[in-house]
């Protein structure tokens, strides 16, 4: 339930040695904002940035587009030979693993020249018969975005319930789609966040999102065909949290659960009673967080059956506990799996003989099986996990929709293995490849070398680094070298491959992922020791990160190259505004760099939830942390890295007008001449361009501006 869950695509940039004769736009300044607080009086002489409206702040964002594209014209051919080439790795006309859900096989489907999906399914048997569910290219025209959310079949296989974006400021629209006819139904639901279907293939349950702070609310519950006012079932008033309802894999219940940065709460009701009254399984508390799945039981009823429940009730890297659905409370609850200091308990699902967990120890993911069946004295003497081999990688749960199943279908990638799905036998341990990603153009896995390495931190702490490159690279350190970093929310990067990835390493450039406190690698604890008043730990981990790659060779700081977005913006400005002198170049997407406005304002959306992540600007102490690494607040009069920032007018996470004011504000400040290029989509939000082409092209650009700056032109 992350807001922020969206991390920048890991596709680094670099830039133009050519004279730059492109007129500077103009700077944005109008009459200042001033403020007053905890006796700190704050100018901002850029705050009108944020009027969206204004039709002179539209013409200053276009004007900051045709300077960059007036400097990055000599690499036009560079961006184009770049597109071309990260083009002809991917099988344009391509099928997804179809997975089975109540006698279909459903899959998505991509053909050569169109920018979406089209998602389909076929009966089990019939593979000549393929039903066309919803064609994302039909659904685009008109629009110069598109975004799928919830997409959830009834229980009869007839009813389609799906929600689209045509903006990118992710403001979903609920629809339902006959699947028998092809019609869809007149119900249109607006700014709704979840779905779930009760099993009466009539009755849907969804939540909305507040119109202001975009923040999930309020449960309604409708029934199709009724004319009626939705009835409203629940409203969050505690502004730290946001609802999510779902369907438990089993089909027997429905959970709403309400979560913060730090507790939550789940409620459940039978399926099969949509119009009952949801239950609690356990009140609220502080720093409490659970979730839970569920379990019929040998018997398969809903009432005999048992909640599993993960909770961070008896430790921060949380514990596994088994309850009746008969009596859920906190105190019927007897544990399974006890907390373990080293292990992060990251995620449980309940198949009808097994349990997966996907667990987190030493910075890399596992999946383990438990044996449901075993007659071992503890559920861990009757779980092993999946063997992966490789030093850095990336494992996850994969599409497991039948609660029947006898395997368990998982993915798994690394910086050289294309992405990979396997099907598991939880009985015979045997592992079944159903897909790995087509590599077009000859991709030899045996030349390049995947690496985990260990810098250290100010404070002795260890952090973990995976870093790729072509086998041939030298380790002299003249080697360009891109380091990717996040360090938010408890969210892991990925070890993930990606071919457009090769078209760096094959030019000599190194890629590096810092696995920096804020994020999740190693647990809960990892995520602790990087928020609130430990913040700064996330900034001086990835300093460390860099001058451990440069004291072993790597890379020098004239080839070292950074990269972030969003909240891993923010740690692009914060290092530069600590380090100037230790990067060459920066490449910020959508990038959180007035951290101290935005949270002085709880009307913007995320603001009031985000309070548990960056504290409480209204509150002194926090106010004057957050003033400390803040990156606009903190820009002087000193020499930058060449800069390229990237934003989305339509961005609901982070306002564009973060990094227009920012650039505007550097603009006057800096004392280089490196370049300082900001580029909006005027179409688009957090993530970017929707298109697969359109999305390749911005990828391009990023790889034409790295390249160039490092003096690699073609």
């Amino acid at each position: 339930m992350n807001p922020d869950a969206k991390i920048a695509p890991p596709a680094p940039p670099h830039e133009l040695a050519t004279v730059n004769t492109a007129p500077l736009p103009p700077v944005a300044r109008r009459e200042p904002v001033e403020q007053v607080l905890h006796g700190d009086r704050r100018v901002d002489d850029y705050a009108w940035l944020r009027q969206k409206d204004n039709p002179e702040v539209i013409a200053y964002l276009q004007a900051e587009n045709a300077y960059t594209d007036a400097v990055l014209k000599p690499t036009a051919g560079l961006q184009e030979g770049l597109y071309q080439e990260m083009l002809g790795r991917i099988l344009q006309t391509d099928l997804s693993v179809p997975y089975r859900l109540r006698g279909y096989h459903y899959f998505a489907r991509t053909e050569e020249g169109k920018q979406y999906a089209m998602h389909c399914r076929r009966r089990d048997g019939d593979n000549s018969s393929e039903e066309l569910l919803l064609d994302l290219n039909q659904l685009a025209l008109g629009h110069s975005f598109l975004g799928l959310d919830s997409f959830e079949v009834s229980d009869d296989n007839q009813l389609l319930a799906y929600s689209i974006d045509t903006t990118g400021f992710r403001q979903y629209t609920l629809q339902v789609k006959n699947l028998g006819t092809g019609a869809t139904l007149p119900e249109r639901f607006e700014r709704v966040t979840s779905v779930a279907w009760a099993s009466d293939n009539r009755t849907l349950f969804y939540t909305v999102e507040d119109e202001v702070t975009k923040r999930s609310h309020r449960l309604y519950r409708h029934v199709l065909g009724n004319s009626d006012p939705d009835p409203l079932l629940y409203e969050e008033t505690d502004e730290r949290f946001r609802l999510e309802i779902e369907r438990t894999r089993s089909g027997h219940f429905l959970l709403l659960t309400s979560a913060s940065h730090t507790a939550s709460e789940v409620r459940y009701l039978p399926a099969g009673q949509p119009s009952g009254e949801f239950q609690v399984i356990a009140p609220r508390e502080d720093n409490h967080e659970y979730y839970a799945d569920h379990h019929p039981g040998p018997s398969g009823g809903a009432a005999e059956g048992v909640f599993y429940i993960r909770t961070n009730s008896g430790g921060r890297t949380f514990r596994l506990v088994t309850t009746t659905v008969l009596d859920p409370r906190r105190e019927s609850w007897r544990e399974i799996i006890p907390n373990r200091a080293e292990v992060m308990l990251a995620a449980v699902v309940a198949f009808q003989t097994h349990l997966v967990l996907f667990e987190r120890e030493g910075g890399l993911p596992y999946l383990r099986i438990v044996d449901l069946t075993s007659d071992a004295p503890t559920a861990l003497a009757a779980s092993h996990r999946i063997e992966f081999t490789e030093p850095a990688y990336n494992a996850s749960i994969g599409e497991n929709p039948e609660f029947n199943a006898a395997h368990v279908r998982f993915q798994y990638e690394s910086f050289i293995t294309p992405r990979s799905i396997f099907d598991y036998d939880v009985h015979t341990r045997e592992r079944t490849l159903r897909k790995q990603q087509p590599v077009l153009g000859g991709y030899d896995v045996a030349r390049y070398v995947s690496e985990r390495l260990h810098a250290t931190a100010p404070d002795g702490t260890r952090i973990p680094l995976s870093i790729v490159y072509q086998r041939d690279t030298p380790r002299d350190g003249s080697a360009p070298l891109l380091l990717y970093g996040y360090g938010s929310y408890g969210i892991s990067v990925p070890v993930n491959f990606s071919s457009n990835r090769l078209s760096l390493l094959d030019r000599g450039v190194i890629y590096a992922v810092a696995h920096i406190r804020g994020g999740g690698e190693l647990g809960k604890p990892w995520h602790d020791a990087g928020r609130m008043k430990q913040k700064l730990n996330t900034f001086t981990d990835f300093i460390a990160a860099a001058e451990h790659l440069i004291a072993q060779r790597y890379t020098e700081p004239q080839k070292l190259v950074i990269e972030g977005g969003s909240a891993g913006g923010l740690l692009m400005g914060a290092v530069v505004n600590m380090r100037p002198d230790l990067f060459r170049i920066v490449i910020s997407h959508v990038p959180f760099v007035d951290v101290l406005n935005t949270m002085l304002d709880a009307s913007l959306p995320l603001t009031v939830g985000e309070y548990e992540e960056w504290g409480n600007p209204q509150i002194a102490g926090d106010y004057f942390y957050m003033k400390s690494y803040c990156p606009y607040t903190n820009l002087e009069q000193k020499d930058y890295p060449a800069l390229l920032l990237k934003t989305g007018l339509n961005d609901s996470q982070v306002m564009y007008w973060e990094p227009a004011k920012y650039v505007a504000k550097l603009r006057t400040l800096k004392t280089d001449s490196n370049e300082l290029l900001l580029k909006t989509n005027m179409g688009a939000g957090h993530g970017g361009a929707s298109g697969r082409y359109d999305f390749l092209r911005e990828i391009a650009l990023d790889y034409a501006f790295l390249l160039t700056q490092l003096g690699i032109r073609e």
